[in-house]
């Protein structure tokens, strides 16, 4: 008796994905040749064969970047699908991680392919896992709500909207369906690396939330969620006082608002203009200097994340 192949645990949330979706809309999965991506792009590429794309960014940070962009070729080549490839370069600034460097390039790479491919949509493989790490990422680093947040199902980057449709799925589930069907995937090496504070987070504590709280992914993405709404909130009330003090913002007028809104605003200003995320200790520095700005003379000049806030007459500037 012939038993039904399992289904693919993407293949719903991408159907779900694409109902909502423009008709005849061309989409984009960035494609790494791991378990998740691989899982990600079969789904779309059955949910809707000839409007899927898969684009992968080479940054040759590993001896094997090569050789997993082959994989990654020869996998859409036998299968019909449409390949396209960049390669990055990504030098880190000074305090900054090679990691965020490699991010930050990556999204420009894959919005550039998409949008040169006429694709409406980037879809990411992010799953339940990845989002939980996320979280716990950010509460190891004492992230305010932004880092809390996590990941947003939906988002836009230089001039391409991005999406995550498996954000709820299982990733342990992706990973045993292609074991289950024999579709190769890559192992990237780096994944196990402890050095990497996900990869400790992966190894040794989800394990344990997985035996002592069954339901983790589901609470933990809840309390990202509730994290995410504050979130937007308190950005709504930033761009109402941008819009009364100014952009770029009229010292005077900051000084009028009380220093948690004077805070808020200056994050929003800094994320929304230059994806600059100050830490405490900057942020704290900024607005004792904010405070002591009662003369012509007073001069300010701040380190603040790959950046400089200075005064520049009776507004503040920020210098990338």
């Amino acid at each position: 008796m012939n038993t039904a192949a399992p289904a693919n645990p993407c293949a719903a949330p991408v159907a779900a994905w694409l109902a909502a979706a423009p008709a005849g809309c061309r989409h984009a999965v960035a494609f790494s040749g791991g378990a998740d991506s691989t899982a990600l792009l079969l789904a779309a590429h059955a949910a809707c064969p000839g409007q899927v794309v898969a684009l992968h960014v080479n940054h040759g940070l590993q001896a094997a970047a090569n050789d997993f962009e082959s994989h990654a070729q020869r996998f859409c080549e036998t299968r019909g699908m449409a390949f396209f490839s960049a390669r990055a370069r990504a030098a880190h600034a000074a305090g900054e991680s090679p990691e965020d460097a490699a991010r930050r390039a990556r999204y420009r790479c894959l919005a550039d392919l998409a949008l040169a491919q006429g694709c409406g949509e980037v879809w990411l493989a992010q799953h339940a896992d990845d989002q939980v790490e996320t979280l716990l990422l950010a509460l190891s680093r004492g992230a305010g709500l932004p880092g809390l947040a996590s990941m947003p199902a939906r988002f836009e980057r230089h001039g391409m909207a991005f999406g995550r449709p498996v954000l709820e799925v299982d990733g342990a589930a992706i990973r045993a369906w292609l074991v289950d069907i024999g579709e190769p995937f890559i192992d990237d090496p780096t994944n196990t690396d402890t050095r990497f504070t996900r990869n400790r987070i992966r190894q040794h504590l989800l394990p344990a939330w997985r035996e002592q709280f069954p339901a983790y992914q589901q609470t933990l993405a809840r309390s990202a969620r509730h994290a995410a709404q504050a979130q937007r909130l308190l950005d709504e009330v930033a761009a109402q006082d941008l819009l009364a003090v100014g952009q770029p913002p009229q010292i005077a007028r900051l000084r009028l608002l009380s220093v948690e809104r004077q805070a808020n605003l200056l994050r929003h200003w800094l994320r929304l203009g230059w994806q600059a995320s100050p830490s405490e200790a900057q942020m704290t520095a900024l607005l004792r200097q904010i405070a002591a700005c009662t003369t012509r003379g007073h001069h300010i000049r701040l380190k603040v994340a790959n950046g400089h806030v200075l005064r520049d007459g009776q507004v503040l500037r920020f210098e990338p």
